[in-house]
């Protein structure tokens, strides 16, 4: 398939609650595939729509969650029906490339969305899959993982990439 191009912290699209997908069309299979294979050109764990210049409520994940095993999902149109628990963690993004820190989420979710083929699921994550789930539905919403941290710390923090970006 096709690896597209990156938005990049500034491009409004990101700022956008995303729309929902109102039905899965021969046109979403292609798209879902060129959502992983930029995920992974880029070494990433997760990609939402947005990211890519879309405003849906997409996103793709593949997660690692033993040593050469991963997770590999679609999500549709993904809520949030059940967080509980907090856990601090390292979070990154392809969009802020260069900036990590530490962001507070939900230790185990409940999720309920459609998949790639339009079917409903509902499952329960926790750890790292949570995580990433709660990160990449954070960009349908038009929020960033660097607008959960501290004003201070956020303020320093993109003072620093807008000088790398000046480099």
């Amino acid at each position: 398939m096709a690896v597209l191009p990156l938005r990049i912290y500034g491009d409004p699209v990101l700022r956008a609650k995303a729309k929902p997908l109102l039905e899965v069309t021969d046109a979403t299979k292609p798209f879902v595939l060129d959502m992983f294979d930029t995920m992974l050109a880029e070494d990433g764990v997760g990609l939402a729509a947005p990211q890519v210049g879309a405003s849906q409520r997409l996103l793709v994940l593949a997660v690692p969650v033993k040593r050469h095993k991963r997770i590999d999902m679609t999500l549709i149109n993904p809520e949030v029906v059940r967080a509980e628990g907090w856990e601090v963690g390292e979070e990154g993004c392809l969009s802020v490339p260069g900036i990590y820190d530490e962001v507070k989420r939900a230790s185990s979710i409940t999720v309920k969305a459609l998949d790639e083929t339009g079917k409903p699921v509902e499952f329960d994550a926790e750890g790292y899959l949570a995580r990433a789930i709660q990160h990449e539905l954070d960009h349908l919403n038009g929020v960033l993982f660097v607008d959960r941290l501290d004003p201070k710390r956020r303020k320093r923090l993109l003072a620093q990439y807008d000088e790398k970006l000046r480099l």
